[in-house]
């Protein structure tokens, strides 16, 4: 078996690799100094793509259109860009075991990979019902969404169920972005999901509200309070029933489940130190074995701004991260020192024609501002989470860049709010003061 020798190594594939590659090249990297190694059979792309724009029934997303680093306004960062720059672009390779003391990585097929610094880029995989053994869940066209083959095999099951019936089973971001796109597919769809609101992690019962209502309006049934326990197929296999918890069953064509998402470190268990399901790192995102470094999904890191440690799954700190790490690599080799990385929590999301982005912590009293009738048509409404006399975390719905600008700096500064009733009424005039 072959085995080749790099002096740096990103494992993984997805956002992460993208940016870091792209931050690699403006460190001044040399040719043949860095490899990727993807177990995708694609060069790195903007993963938010896949349950937006990919799936639209017309004028849909496909690559190379949305390779990295396109999402954060950048160069598109295609296949030649990787060949030009002298960058080892592995693809289709599984690494399968992973030996940090010898600094040694091995394929499925046997191949070696010796590397002086490492960086972990192995990204999140999803949670399947097979895995929780759920009856029926190995049934065909129940799928999921996290790589773009899972997109795929959703694009031809759209179009081979034609006006049919779909379950949505999660109430989160997939639950809810693939829940609009499939509307949009002209399919029946139905979102089912055990919390009393949707987006329990992020959303107060207030914003909740008003994305069910939206919905809603919108044809697609929101079924909450319970959960699939299983699943009947037809003869060929396909799944046709989907059992909730509560004793109903409703008829499904297709069955997408969004029910979450686990770190990939399996590869590196009781080599590197763990935290929060991640790996440790410091605000540099090194590891506690030297020469290696932990980034996106993967990585448990100080948030400085709150003063404790996260790991945090979104494309921004992905991107965020994986610059971050490459800096500290080249400073290091250089005997230099880069700032701390201090993260200000964003994330975001695009449905039929809603965009909202939140920042900061969803910690304290929320209080709600704007127009947030499910029934106006643009609707643009927000809140301020308030801890300790200050604004910890700001949402928006509908607004402009420069409004979205303006809120999260409200969550950077944290200024002082003494009168929730005051701030309810000013509302986005608040935030355009700071």
């Amino acid at each position: 078996m072959a085995e080749k020798s790099f002096k740096y190594v990103i494992v993984g594939g997805g956002v992460s690799a993208g940016y870091a590659a792209r931050e690699f090249a403006n460190q001044g990297v040399k040719k043949g100094e860095l490899a990727i190694i993807s177990k995708e059979a694609v060069a790195p792309y903007e993963r938010p793509a896949l349950s937006k724009g990919y799936l639209f029934p017309e004028g849909a997303a496909r690559l190379p259109g949305f390779h990295t680093c396109v999402g954060s306004g950048g160069e598109k960062l295609l296949p030649e860009w990787y060949a030009d720059k002298g960058i080892s672009l592995i693809l289709s390779t599984e690494i399968v075991k992973a030996d940090l003391a010898s600094k040694t990585l091995v394929s499925a097929a046997g191949d070696t990979f010796k590397y002086e610094s490492l960086i972990i880029a192995t990204g999140s995989t999803v949670l399947r019902l097979t895995d929780f053994g759920v009856q029926g869940a190995d049934s065909k066209n129940i799928l999921y969404l996290r790589e773009i083959d899972d997109a795929d095999k959703l694009v031809e099951t759209i179009k081979a169920k034609k006006n049919g019936k779909v379950v949505i089973v999660g109430g989160g971001y997939i639950g809810l972005e693939l829940s609009a796109v499939m509307k949009l597919n002209n399919l029946d769809v139905t979102m089912v999901y055990p919390e009393p609101w949707c987006m329990p992690r992020l959303f107060t019962a207030n914003i909740a509200a008003f994305y069910e209502e939206y919905y809603t309006n919108k044809g697609v049934q929101i079924i909450k309070g319970t959960v699939a326990v299983g699943f009947n197929s037809n003869d060929n296999g396909e799944v046709k029933e989907v059992k909730l918890k509560d004793g109903r069953v409703l008829e499904a064509d297709i069955v997408v489940v969004g029910v979450g998402a686990r770190p990939l470190t399996t590869l590196f268990k009781g080599q590197v130190e763990e935290d929060k399901g991640g790996i440790k790192t410091d605000a540099f995102f090194k590891t506690s074995v030297a020469n290696v470094y932990a980034v996106g999904d993967v990585a448990t890191f100080p948030m400085k701004m709150y003063n404790d440690i996260r790991r945090v799954e979104h494309v921004d700190h992905s991107r965020k991260s994986a610059e971050q790490a490459v800096k500290a690599i080249f400073a290091s080799e250089q005997g230099k020192t880069i700032d701390e990385y201090d993260y200000l929590p964003m994330f975001y999301s695009r449905s039929f024609n809603l965009s909202w982005q939140f920042y900061g912590d969803n910690v304290g009293d929320a209080v709600i501002f704007g127009d947030n009738s499910p029934k106006s048509e643009n609707p643009k409404f927000g809140s301020y989470w308030i801890k300790d006399g200050k604004i910890v975390g700001a949402f928006l719905e509908g607004g402009s860049s420069e409004e979205n600008k303006a809120i999260a700096k409200v969550a950077k500064v944290q200024p002082a709010a003494d009168n929730l009733d005051v701030l309810a009424k000013e509302g986005l005039a608040f935030a355009s003061k700071i």
